[in-house]
């Protein structure tokens, strides 16, 4: 009998299933945005059929990272920044896991921004939520690496002088092969793509646009927002790569005009991710890593033991 044996099992999943039994009260603030970030979550992994026993949620420090105490499934709250790394080592030592990673913008543009470059470069597939606020809010309302330039905080009290990332763009440059934007007042735009990313073979980035009306007060609460899949005025096809940098970029500077566009920029649907890839040349079994803990039979491997070899 394996731990993972529920894995693939068909049955119906209701999103009450994500709900802990007893339910902690949620310490975000009212009017949050994490709140259509947990919603949104809850109602896509029954859509694509994952179950809380085949759910994996790495989470890092921060107002995010509350997300998997009131989410009833697997999970792991990591250091600050830190959630990718994670996320990378239990996907490849279980593939079937369908492996979720959240931080806010600054865990995951700032403090862990190197990992969010490296997990794009080697595409590992999961799917990662960056809840962008443009702020710390956790540690009290602090300039984050996506606060506009000129915005006012408490380490920035005359106004930061300095430009804001472009996540999508810094997305699509790492290597990123599913790129996407939405917006907590968008739950069901929200939801679809949460879907799409889940069911995407690769790394697959959101970046969620959260408001944080405690910590933030001066940013917009993100509406009105157009869809850029669904607008006539952007015609453009999301497997092209030259479009889709493009159209980022025209995104990340009419956010700070105050003009939010918001859907999926780019897939690569025929790349293979860094796990299928380590087993196609050899340096993976086909099988989880995870099971052999539950092989009495299994004889195991110590990858000291291929370097002492090589120097007797």
């Amino acid at each position: 009998m394996s731990a993972f044996s529920a894995i693939g099992e068909e049955r119906e999943i209701d999103r009450e299933e994500y709900t802990p039994a007893i339910e902690p009260q949620p310490t975000w603030c009212p009017g949050c945005g994490d709140f259509g970030v947990l919603k949104s979550l809850k109602q896509a992994l029954p859509e694509v059929g994952r179950s809380p026993d085949e759910t994996l949620l790495v989470t890092g420090i921060g107002c995010s990272g509350k997300l998997n105490s009131y989410l009833d499934s697997y999970g792991f709250h990591t250091i600050h920044g830190r959630s990718l790394p994670v996320a990378r080592a239990a996907k490849l030592a279980n593939p079937d896991l369908e492996v979720i990673a959240a931080g806010g913008d600054g865990d995951g543009y700032g403090i862990g921004g190197n990992h969010f470059m490296h997990t794009a470069r080697e595409n590992h597939d999961m799917t990662y939520i960056v809840f962008n606020n443009e702020i710390f809010g956790l540690t009290k309302g602090q300039t984050s690496p996506t606060s506009p330039k000129g915005h006012k905080s408490k380490t920035q009290p005359h106004g930061s002088a300095k430009t804001p990332i472009r996540p999508l763009s810094l997305s699509l440059t790492s290597g990123a092969s599913f790129v996407a934007r939405t917006a907590a007042v968008n739950p069901n735009q929200a939801r679809d793509i949460l879907a799409q990313a889940m069911e995407h073979d690769g790394f697959a980035h959101i970046d969620f646009l959260t408001q944080c009306p405690t910590w933030n007060k001066d940013a917009r609460q993100y509406v009105p927002y157009t869809d850029i899949n669904e607008s006539d005025d952007y015609d453009f096809d999301p497997t092209d790569r030259a479009e889709a940098q493009r159209l980022m970029r025209e995104t990340e500077d009419k956010l700070y005009e105050g003009e939010v566009l918001t859907g999926v920029y780019y897939r690569e649907d025929d790349r293979p991710s860094y796990g299928q890839e380590k087993r196609d040349i050899g340096e993976m079994p086909d099988e989880a890593l995870a099971e052999r803990y539950f092989d009495d039979d299994y004889e195991w491997e110590r990858s000291y033991d291929m370097f002492i070899d090589k120097h007797k």
